[in-house]
């Protein structure tokens, strides 16, 4: 049988989704509640895999079991072995020939980050920063330049292992909320640190250290040395995986930008 889950963390205290010998990953965690549900050895495949403090409010994964238990018990029962800051929002029976990232036909990523000149306290660790001013239209202006498909190497890591840098961006939207911005990149796939990297160019130009037009140049050059400095992974949210409705999943996340804000308990930054 193969069980497919819907799963929300705080990366925080972990070092990403992937397995790890230390066992310091979310999904070590993760296949332990698993195993013990099942009472057999359990390895989960996910869509994306976070890095290290990065958060989930929408990530899906996949294992196989011989195991038959209520869909409650994949639900309810794991959540009960699981950490506080990791919990399973739903189970669906799928057909073999599922597979939690193949499958995935989109990711949506959201970026946090609060603009102001004191740093977060409460929310440090699932939040980002940024004390200079940010002028919205000229991010806004950048990020346009990035939707379609593009050879994005300037935006990836070193250590990335996708088969190709090209990818689909099909939306970048930047919202403010008072002293909050959300940045939302929805894509075909992503690369490693991507979404990081292009937050890490559009502050630069929001603050003013560059015209809009300097992320296309960047983009066209196709050289990460060009590129700003990735930004901290405290408040990158994989938000949603989006699949064929065929496969009768839940529904990703609704109602965004609001409800990943809300859901991260930020709401009263906006009002600052």
């Amino acid at each position: 049988m193969r069980i497919a889950l819907g799963l929300e963390y705080d990366g925080s205290a972990y070092c990403g989704w992937q397995t790890q010998p230390s066992g310091c990953s979310v999904q070590d965690a993760v296949d332990a509640a698993l195993s013990e549900i099942a009472a057999h050895t359990v390895q989960s495949q996910c869509a994306g895999r976070t890095d290290a403090g990065v958060h989930a409010l929408g990530q899906v994964a996949h294992f196989d079991t011989s195991a038959r238990r209520p869909l409650s018990a994949w639900v309810r029962g794991v959540n009960a072995l699981l950490p506080k800051s990791i919990a399973v929002q739903w189970a669906r029976e799928v057909s073999d020939d599922f597979h939690a990232r193949k499958r995935a036909t989109g990711r949506v990523y959201s970026y946090l980050l609060l603009n102001r000149h004191e740093r977060p306290g409460v929310h440090h660790a699932r939040i980002g920063w940024h004390h200079r001013p940010l002028d919205l239209g000229l991010m806004q202006e950048a990020a346009s330049w990035l939707i379609g498909t593009h050879d994005f190497s300037a935006f990836r890591a070193a250590e990335c292992q996708a088969a190709s840098p090209v990818k689909e961006l099909r939306r970048a939207q930047i919202h403010r909320f008072g002293g909050l911005i959300l940045f939302e990149f929805a894509a075909d796939a992503f690369l490693h640190h991507m979404v990081r990297n292009f937050v890490g160019g559009l502050v630069k130009i929001g603050e003013g250290a560059h015209p809009p037009v300097w992320l296309k140049e960047v983009l066209d050059g196709r050289d990460r040395e060009r590129a700003a400095p990735t930004f901290p992974p405290d408040g990158l949210y994989l938000t949603a995986v989006e699949y064929d409705a065929a496969w009768g999943l839940p529904a990703p996340l609704a109602g965004m930008p609001s409800d990943v804000f809300m859901s991260a308990g930020l709401a009263s930054i906006t009002l600052s």
